[in-house]
């Protein structure tokens, strides 16, 4: 009994420690391999029209600049717009001169974990400058440009103007990569740069039309307008990868080695014994002890006797 009285304890702390070590194992583990994940989702931009014109009227006695954009958007945020007609007040004597009309003018960027891109579409546009109010500066039928940029992949910038063109009223086929010159005497000049692109390791940025602008109708010098004009401008940066989490190290491979058993377990093993041959052995030194007592007390008796 003495024996049990102590050795209760003793289990009863060794599967308390055990029960530790188990619910403090997962806890260890989770911890191990945490990490907060951080990411640049990059940059896009976008814009169907933007202008640097200056605007002289009345013999260069006044000079409006004609600084004018449409449907410009940018994203770290995703964004859209669709406006169709781009607007200047001050240089049509008090009324708001239409610089673009487009039946579609569509721009937008979006960015995300793994790709940037802005994206421009345009259609049926009609662009104006003062001092030519009937008289298109361009018009083309379709235009298009895009620039993405994707995580791990090289960035790339596609533009295009498809269908007709028609410059101050000429038509006029464009080069792609090269410079078109238009003239119109009593009117003035355009030069138009088709399809211009650049991309470097993690950017891409392209401008379907570029056009310098020298105008000045009739020579009346009424309206002069000189700056250049930009037509279905993308760009993007690419996103950073997120960091990734830690591996928890591995814990080292067990000894598989086959270990020498214990001399008086493999006897046991041999002659037919298991697991509860230990306590067996135990119960029968206990009874033996126990029948050894007996028989001493029955000697005393008899002596006595």
């Amino acid at each position: 009994m003495n024996g049990n009285t102590f050795r209760l304890p003793a289990r009863r702390c060794a599967t308390a420690a055990a029960a530790t070590v188990l619910a403090a194992g997962p806890v260890t583990l989770a911890s191990a391999g945490s990490a907060h994940a951080t990411a640049d989702h990059g940059r896009a931009s976008a814009s169907v029209l933007r202008t640097g014109l200056d605007v002289s009227l009345l013999n260069k006695t006044v000079n409006v600049p004609l600084a004018v954009s449409l449907n410009e958007v940018q994203a770290p945020r995703s964004a859209e717009q669709t406006a169709l007609t781009a607007r200047l007040d001050g240089v049509n004597g008090g009324k708001p001169f239409s610089v673009l009309r487009a039946d579609v003018a569509k721009s937008a960027a979006t960015t995300s974990a793994t790709k940037a891109e802005g994206t421009v579409t345009l259609a049926h546009a009609r662009i104006h400058v003062p001092g030519l109010p009937l008289l298109s500066l361009i018009e083309v039928d379709q235009v298009t440009s895009r620039a993405t940029c994707e995580a791990g992949k090289p960035p790339a910038a596609t533009s295009n103007v498809l269908g007709a063109v028609t410059v101050l009223g000429k038509k006029v086929t464009l080069t792609p990569g090269g410079t078109t010159a238009v003239q119109v005497p009593g009117v003035g000049e355009v030069r138009l740069d088709l399809s211009h692109r650049e991309t470097t390791s993690r950017t891409a940025a392209a401008t379907a039309l570029q056009l310098k602008v020298s105008v000045n109708p009739l020579k009346l010098n009424v309206a002069e307008v000189e700056g250049t004009l930009t037509l279905a401008r993308t760009t993007c940066e690419s996103p950073t990868p997120a960091e990734q989490p830690s591996t928890p190290s591995t814990p080292p491979a067990p000894d598989t080695k086959p270990q020498a058993a214990p001399v008086a377990k493999q006897d046991l093993a041999e002659t037919g014994g298991s697991s509860l041959t230990p306590y067996l052995a135990g119960g029968s030194a206990v009874l033996l002890a126990a029948g050894g007592g007996a028989v001493a007390f029955a000697r005393r008796r008899r002596g006595r006797g």
